[in-house]
Parts: structure tokens; C-alpha cells; sequence
């Protein structure tokens, strides 16, 4: 039996990233369009397309290094750069769908920020009568 070398071992687990990378980003197609309501798709967009991408830019910088012996920045950053701008882009998004009352799917239970919207408006309005005293 032939014994695998570091460089055959890393084709076999750069692939094994492609796949899931690749998977994961079917996946999240599909969430987008089977999810019912903005939230629900949001969710899907940032989470699985995030961990595809990353997985497919991880698996690009491990055949660089172990192939080519290179050690790319560009991917390096691109890996930082997904795994912060993603997340936070997708959770902007559906605040501000929530903040100009896009409607919850009708099976929601749960509604956090309805509880936190109505603290702040609370707040605000507290501040606006002491603005209003004061003057």
C-alpha cells in the first residue's frame, strides 16, 4: 500500500472543503427561497453562505500553502472580511426591515425586538417630556 504524502493529503481535504463549501452555499439557496418571510431568509443567506465562502476561501489558502508553498494575504482578508461584514450585514438587514414593520411570518411566537422597541420608546418619550419641561 502507497503511503499519501502532505500534498496528496491536502488535495484530498481542499476538496473535501470545495464540496462542503459548495454545499452549504446550495443550502443557503435554497433557504432563500423556501423560507417564508425576510427574517427567516436572512438567516439563511448569513449563515450558510458565510461558512460556504469561508470553507471554500479556507480550502483555496490550504492548496496554495501546501501546493505552491504560498501564503496569500488576499486570502487571508478575504476570510477576516466575510466572516465580519456577513453577519453584520444580514442582521442590519432585517433590523431595518423590522424597524419599517416588514410583518413576521403569522407562525412567529417569538418577537424580541418588539419588547426592546417598546423600552426605547418608553425612553424617548421620557426624554422628550424633560426636553419639553426644561424649556
Amino acid at each position: 500500500m502507497k503511503s499519501l504524502n502532505v500534498i496528496e493529503i491536502a488535495k484530498i481535504v481542499v476538496g473535501i472543503l470545495l464540496v462542503i463549501g459548495s454545499l452549504l452555499s446550495l443550502l443557503s439557496t435554497y433557504g432563500l427561497l423556501r423560507l417564508p418571510d425576510i427574517y427567516n431568509r436572512s438567516h439563511a443567506a448569513t449563515k450558510a453562505a458565510t461558512l460556504g465562502i469561508m470553507s471554500i476561501l479556507v480550502g483555496a489558502f490550504i492548496f496554495f500553502y501546501f501546493v505552491d508553498g504560498l501564503i496569500s494575504a488576499k486570502l487571508l482578508l478575504g476570510i477576516v472580511f466575510v466572516f465580519i461584514t456577513a453577519p453584520v450585514g444580514g442582521h442590519l438587514i432585517a433590523r431595518a426591515a423590522y424597524r419599517t414593520q416588514v410583518p413576521l411570518w403569522e407562525k412567529t411566537i417569538k418577537d424580541d425586538l418588539k419588547r426592546d422597541d417598546l423600552k426605547r420608546d418608553k425612553r424617548m418619550t421620557k426624554k422628550l417630556k424633560k426636553a419639553a419641561e426644561n424649556q
